[in-house]
């Protein structure tokens, strides 16, 4: 976030990079930037013969290096926006000639998306010197959360924990999907609301009762009415409910609840810490540590990583989801 404000203060300013290489697995950031720079720059009359996008499927280097030799027309500066530049892959290399000594006049936005430049050659070395380079990474799931709650509190709004769960588990790590979401969402949603599970089932159409963290905390109270209809509410419901993410996360709380039962010290805030969840869900850690001692745990583990195989086809011949299911709750009876 440093760099971000770093880079848009520059543009603030008035002392944009010549060019500006935007590379990396989170499309999110290298697409704010380069709209940030497309809005910004220059002022609406001086786009029309200023500001160009081009299209890595329907470019070259050299077409792209011809376009930024050009001068401004009636304007300080012109802006060239090349997007889906991974697509100039195999070339960018030639790029080089043209950042050693870039048009004074012309911002050069390159948006290398879910790749990143080779730090041993050249073209990286010499955007370092005259450019900006800017990495987007792919954040974790842990740090998405994070994510959801300052960008909502930037608006205005808090949300709980489970509701960001919530939102993780359905939409991903994908910055764009959730932010668009969000957007949705703070337009019926008045400032100052904080956000629950019940707002996020109503205006994204999210499960508040039926989704795999109630699914979760239903096994670990040994609640097994609950986990029933849950998991046959999953069995009807395959497509927005997929195996492979009910088994990813259960096994992960299985780990996790493996590690609890070593710890010495269980008090709330070493437990968060060790375990890497938010305080919100320690409780869970030790109702289940209760209901399942640590050899039982074990067997568990072992019992899902077999259950994921075979969900994936190995020694088991193409098991409907409804049949994993149920041999799922064989496993942590």
């Amino acid at each position: 976030m440093d760099r971000i404000k770093e880079i848009v203060g520059n543009i603030d300013q008035g002392t944009p990079k010549p060019v500006y290489f935007l590379m990396g697995e989170e499309p999110y950031y290298i697409d704010k930037i380069s709209q940030y720079v497309a809005d910004n720059v220059l002022t609406e009359e001086e786009r029309g013969f200023n500001q160009m996008v081009l299209y890595g499927k329907e470019t070259s280097v050299d077409e792209v290096i011809s376009n930024a030799k050009r001068f401004p027309m009636m304007a300080e500066h012109q802006v060239v926006i090349v997007k889906e530049a991974q697509h100039l892959s195999r070339n960018i290399e030639n790029f080089v000639s043209y950042v050693e000594n870039p048009q004074p006049s012309t911002i050069l936005v390159i948006c290398y998306k879910y790749k990143k430049l080779d730090k041993r050659k050249k073209l990286y070395k010499s955007i370092q010197k005259n450019g900006e380079l800017f990495e987007s990474k792919k954040l974790y799931e842990n740090q998405v959360s994070d994510w959801i709650r300052r960008t909502l509190s930037s608006k205005k709004y808090k949300i709980v924990p489970k509701a960001c769960m919530l939102l993780v588990e359905f939409l991903g790590t994908d910055l764009s999907k959730i932010n668009n979401e969000l957007d949705k969402l703070t337009l019926v949603v008045p400032q100052g609301t904080e956000i629950t599970p019940a707002l996020i089932e109503e205006h994204i159409g999210i499960s508040k009762d039926f989704n795999n963290f109630e699914l979760k905390k239903a096994i670990g109270e040994k609640n097994m009415r609950k986990t029933v209809r849950i998991i046959d509410y999953f069995a009807q419901n395959p497509k927005d409910n997929p195996f492979v993410v009910t088994i990813s996360l259960l096994s992960t709380f299985f780990t996790q609840l493996l590690q609890y039962h070593g710890l010495k010290d269980h008090s709330p805030g070493n437990v968060s810490k060790v375990l890497g969840v938010n305080p919100y869900f320690v409780n869970e850690f030790t109702t289940a540590a209760k209901n399942y001692p640590m050899k039982r745990v074990s067997g568990i583990v072992s019992g899902l990583r077999q259950l994921d195989l075979k969900s994936k086809g190995v020694n088991a011949n193409n098991l409907s989801q409804a049949d994993l299911l149920k041999e799922l709750l064989v496993q942590i009876d």
